[in-house]
């Protein structure tokens, strides 16, 4: 079944085509309990085009930071295509792999801990590009670094030091910095800022986008915060339980979800203002989120779904489009759909 939701656009930079992530896990703590498949990203599909970022939303558990791995090479993919360039990288020669590991660097959601605590400032920064650029001379590397830190709001007095003498936000600062050092196309944020306080997470987001248009970057930032991905995003992608449910453009997205699941999400976020708020109607969801072990049969929303029929279980909805709308959305009650 194909449930590609990637728009209509040029070449993209990165073309991920169903890609599957699943985890063999014993059912039970005796030998003899058997094994169980755990889909944790089953069949998604998507494109980033060059200098856009595309948003990734959802609960905790639902693959996010699962896929973001997979597509980076940290996780094995069980099967589907990843193509950067339009080469194959998951099922390519490790000489493919090459043009990953330089075109495609990733920010991690803690920023202390994925930082080397026995490394300096210095020498976290400049592996990626002694590691991938092995042709940039060593006294240049030193002054390539201190550029790419001042860019990020640091500076030389800084080179000397080791991560547990900065805040979360300077870590953080370092992470971009390390990600960018090696002239990537493409950088996966894996929820940069939910570790954050609210002040620092402004400021991070807003270095990333003035990153972005200094250096034409691409971006996938994945977030649990609608209005932290609402903030930066282009194109947003809502995932439940290991599939894609709905993606599009942002404004369309926000003013008319079309997704059960994703007007859940977007009633969720808080409005600054009291006296709208109190008027807003909250779509509450019922029950908890089923068990990635023993799914549901058919549509995974089904079980919390307000809007649910007795179809809704008897297959995966296949993605439609919208008309009039380029956004593509993964249920047989949405309205008006194009087959």
């Amino acid at each position: 079944m194909n449930r590609h939701f990637a728009c209509n656009s040029t070449e993209p930079l990165l073309s991920v085509n169903e890609l599957k992530v699943h985890f063999s896990v014993p059912r039970g703590k005796l030998p003899w309990s058997g094994k169980a498949m755990l889909r944790a990203v089953d069949g998604v599909s998507f494109d980033v085009r060059r200098g856009e970022t595309v948003g990734l939303v959802g609960e905790s558990g639902c693959g996010k930071s699962t896929l973001a791995r997979a597509i980076v090479g940290l996780v094995p993919a069980s099967g589907g295509s990843v193509k950067l360039h339009g080469v194959e990288t998951v099922q390519g020669a490790k000489r493919d792999l090459g043009i990953l590991r330089r075109d495609v660097q990733m920010i991690f959601q803690d920023p202390l801990a994925s930082l080397d605590p026995r490394m300096t400032i210095e020498q976290i920064v400049a592996e990626p590009l002694i590691t991938h650029r092995p042709d940039v001379a060593r006294a240049d590397v030193r002054a390539r670094v201190l550029t790419i830190l001042e860019r990020v709001g640091l500076n030389a007095q800084h080179l000397r030091r080791y991560p547990h003498e900065f805040s979360g936000g300077q870590c953080q600062r370092v992470g971009i910095a390390r990600a960018l050092i090696s002239e990537p196309q493409l950088v996966i944020c894996d929820e940069p800022v939910s570790a954050l306080d609210v002040s620092i997470q402004a400021q991070i987001v807003n270095l990333l986008r003035d990153l972005q248009r200094e250096l034409s970057l691409s971006l996938l930032f994945v977030a649990h915060d609608l209005a932290v991905v609402k903030a930066i995003s282009h194109r947003v992608m809502v995932m439940y339980m290991g599939r894609v449910i709905e993606f599009g453009e942002k404004r369309a997205l926000y003013a008319a979800p079309a997704h059960p699941y994703t007007r859940a999400l977007l009633s969720a976020v808080p409005v600054p203002d009291p006296t709208v708020e109190r008027a807003r109607r909250h779509l509450l969801l019922q029950g908890e989120i089923p068990s990635p072990l023993q799914p549901p049969s058919g549509c995974a929303f089904r079980t919390r779904c307000p809007a649910a029929i007795d179809a809704c279980g008897d297959g995966q909805p296949q993605a439609v489009s919208l008309q009039g709308d380029a956004r593509r959305v993964a249920c047989i009650r949405v309205p008006v759909p194009i087959e």
